[in-house]
């Protein structure tokens, strides 16, 4: 199961010449998947798949661990399935082998679309701030509520299929009205801002970290059983408890409330039954006094 969900995908760099077409450089782009959005430089020979060893990391249902290899075959880019279960796709066609075209569609698995297509750095400098403009949250540049909704799908599917461990943390910031009313929404912002700056580096590269909504976080964290999410989950609480939140010279006062609920669960049949769960324990902590962590029964 460890090959299933490893750290964060990696593009390995090579000696062979990347593609290029005049001044454009070869790309794959995420089209939809797990990781919609995304950017791969194509610089030399790279596995596409789901395993340990893949330079571009996929997750979805049919993609094997090594599913398809692009190389570089003089000044093109040609795709090779390397004999996975479900077929590698160009266009709607399965394919053995093929020598890419720029727009080709690639299809692995059921649902995991990439765009072959070169880009020049114009191209690949529009690409990135639609991603993140589509999937950031302004404020607290982690990511949104849409992104969020989006991976849990497809984390929660394989999650089920696989019967393996997903973990969803939920908190928000205790008082937070009280803050804005008191110190005003600017001081506000700041705790927002600063908060995602404290978290972030204590989330692994796989886990999604997102504004859920006013003062409302979410880790989704992929892997994780309960004991080990309950870990991340007291740290996490502590590090905001022990910061030091200065605005202006006036230090706030901010805790956060935390819930939490985890899968295999019986009760839990979808992706709404996961939320549901974890956003009761955050009541249930913020009832008991807050400042405090609450595992879904």
């Amino acid at each position: 199961m460890s090959d299933d969900w490893d750290e964060k995908t990696v593009v390995a760099t090579s000696v062979t010449p990347a593609a290029l077409v005049g001044n454009k450089r070869a790309q794959l782009v995420v089209l939809s998947g797990s990781n919609v959005g995304e950017m791969y430089n194509i610089s030399g020979d790279l596995i596409i798949g789901r395993g340990r060893d893949a330079d571009i990391r996929v997750q979805g249902d049919g993609i094997s661990r090594q599913h398809a290899k692009l190389k570089i075959v003089a000044d093109a880019v040609a795709l090779e399935d390397l004999g996975s279960t479900n077929g590698s796709f160009v266009n709607g066609e399965r394919v053995a082998t093929r020598t890419l075209e720029d727009g080709d569609k690639i299809q692995l698995g059921s649902a995991t679309i990439l765009k072959f297509t070169y880009q020049d750095e114009i191209d690949q400098d529009f690409q990135r701030q639609m991603f993140e403009s589509a999937s950031r949250d302004a404020l607290t540049q982690i990511y949104n509520k849409r992104f969020f909704v989006e991976r849990l799908q497809s984390e929660f599917a394989f999650a089920q299929r696989h019967s393996a461990p997903l973990s969803l943390i939920i908190f928000d910031i205790d008082h937070f009205k009280k803050v804005n009313d008191t110190y005003g929404h600017l001081a506000g912002d700041y705790v927002l801002a600063e908060l995602a700056k404290v978290i972030t580096p204590s989330i692994r590269s796989e886990d999604v970290f997102a504004r859920y909504g006013g003062e409302e976080f979410v880790i989704m964290s992929r892997s994780t059983d309960p004991p080990s999410a309950a870990v991340v989950s007291d740290r996490i609480r502590a590090a905001i408890d022990a910061y030091d939140f200065v605005y202006e010279g006036q230090k706030l006062p901010v805790t956060i409330s935390v819930g939490l609920a985890s899968m295999p669960h019986g009760s839990i049949k979808e992706p709404a039954d996961l939320v549901a769960q974890a956003d009761r324990a955050l009541y249930e902590a913020k009832d008991a006094g807050r400042n405090r962590v609450v595992i879904a029964k």
